[in-house]
């Protein structure tokens, strides 16, 4: 929002300008406001003619996308993102790329150079610094790639001015990395930002959300702003939660009522987290009220729940509802319900569901009460089951509709893989590997999959994922007793 966080964005843009270090690590807890402040700044820096926002990366385990989450992904992307922008970057990068075209593989110490450092040579001459934006660096999936990848930041040494903005949570396996040695790297912990500066931004933020729901701002009163605002305890994303909850109500009554449910919540909490806690359970609860939803839709809303969290790839509505052997509307309507922690596209069919923020799968995963957690070993089971069901009724001989085996792939996917198929194809066996005894699955795969061997074999040539056929074929034979032949 327009008119917060000036502050900490002004630190950002003097440090650009003037300052030699190459490295500002932003840190804080969940939901004080990172990757807010890292999108603000890109937009701000995109815009600035005297610099080059040559990358960005944010980091995400609620995107919906197992892609989001791997460590040698973002050396990779940022290169793309300046080959895109510079022609000559570019031309260096395709030369060390003819030299190893398979270093984007490779772990990020030797990625570094030949992505980033041997190229950016070619841009020595710039007098404009260079940006690269990597956000939310503790939701990557491997601690120990990530610290090697940090090391190597640390270490980066090139001709061209690059300089290096980087987010996180204060975890351990990062703070015990040479970013946080305060001696040649920048680093603002959220936390020790002036009380009255994040209340104040709070307060602006609740104010003005609460001012534009419409004309009619008899429902609540500055003093419920200060509740509000107080009981945020400097969590933006405590505040953010509890808008999205109170204008999910359409009418003035509905609105109020959830207001005045939030604040006799939320005061039986005193720590942040415990308050933003007692909001997602809250919310989870009243989805889940025996008066308005039976026990089948229950379970069916705690499925969908933990199959995004676990899904490796963003999924539509009509995707994970086949996934699930539901209709699409119903599990529309179980999502709904929680409209304040879980993005909903408008269409059926578009990839998108996801978590708002991963402070809410980790609490419903570690922390939420027994009767509303959910497991990771739901979701693959569950999951798992799913793509074998989608692949034992969908696929079928010339699934690509070619008239003769000569003719090459369609160039476009055709109708007949849908976003469910090509998921349950790409997927299915990490989901069987990750159960507690994937040899359980043994029988179902014999049954819907082995028969229909060759039908999948056409859709990852279609898909063009015929190079990942031969590994899924080995991984699936380390972890189940089935024979593929």
């Amino acid at each position: 929002m327009p008119g917060t966080r000036l502050h900490v964005l002004a630190k950002f843009i003097a440090w650009v300008k003037d300052d030699p270090m190459k490295i500002f690590w932003l840190a804080g807890m969940a939901g004080t406001g990172k990757t807010s402040i890292a999108l603000t700044l890109c937009r701000m820096l995109d815009d600035d003619p005297s610099v080059v926002l040559g990358g960005t990366f944010f980091c995400s385990r609620s995107a919906g996308s197992i892609s989001r989450t791997e460590v040698r992904r973002i050396l990779a992307t940022l290169a793309m993102s300046l080959a895109r922008q510079s022609y000559n970057y570019a031309v260096a990068l395709a030369n060390e790329l003819n030299n190893d075209d398979c270093v984007a593989h490779k772990p990020v110490s030797d990625q570094i150079g030949r992505l980033l450092v041997k190229p950016l040579g070619a841009l020595a001459s710039s007098d404009r610094p260079i940006i690269l934006v990597i956000d939310a660096l503790d939701e990557c999936s491997d601690e120990r790639e990530m610290a090697e990848l940090l090391k190597a930041i640390a270490d980066f040494r090139c001709d061209a001015r690059v300089k290096f903005i980087l987010t996180s949570r204060p975890e351990m396996h990062i703070r015990g990395t040479p970013i946080s040695n305060s001696s040649y790297n920048n680093i603002l912990h959220l936390h020790t930002i002036g009380r009255e500066e994040v209340t104040a931004d709070i307060r602006h933020y609740i104010s003005n959300t609460l001012q534009a729901v419409g004309s009619d701002t008899a429902w609540y009163t500055e003093a419920d702003v200060e509740t509000l605002v107080r009981l945020s305890n400097g969590l933006f994303i405590f505040a953010s939660t509890v808008l999205l909850y109170i204008r999910a109500r359409e009418n003035v009554k509905g609105r109020k009522g959830r207001l005045r449910k939030v604040v006799s919540t939320a005061r039986a909490g005193s720590a942040a987290t415990v308050s933003l806690e007692k909001i997602y359970e809250m919310i989870v609860l009243e989805a889940s009220r025996s008066d308005v939803v039976d026990a089948d839709e229950l379970e069916a809303t705690r499925h969908a729940l933990v199959c995004i969290l676990r899904a490796r790839t963003s999924l539509s509505v009509e995707a994970l509802a086949e996934l699930l052997d539901l209709e699409a509307d119903d599990l529309r309507g179980s999502l709904e319900r929680l409209h304040s922690v879980v993005y909903v596209p408008a269409g059926d069919t578009v990839a998108g569901l996801r978590m708002l923020h991963a402070s809410f799968g980790d609490y419903m995963l570690s922390r939420a009460a027994v009767h509303i957690r959910i497991t990771r070993s739901l979701g693959d089971s569950i999951l798992a089951r799913g793509c074998l069901h989608v692949m034992s009724t969908r696929l079928h001989f010339n699934i690509s509709r070619s008239r003769s085996s000569y003719e090459p792939n369609p160039s476009t996917k055709p109708d007949s893989i849908t976003l469910s198929l090509e998921y349950a194809c790409l997927q299915w066996i990490y989901h069987v590997a990750a159960v507690p005894k994937p040899s359980s699955y043994d029988k179902e795969i014999d049954v819907a999959f082995r028969p229909r061997f060759l039908f999948w074999l056409e859709v990852t040539s279609v898909l063009d994922r015929i190079w990942r056929a031969a590994a899924m074929l080995l991984f699936a034979a380390s972890k189940v007793s089935v024979t593929f032949k």
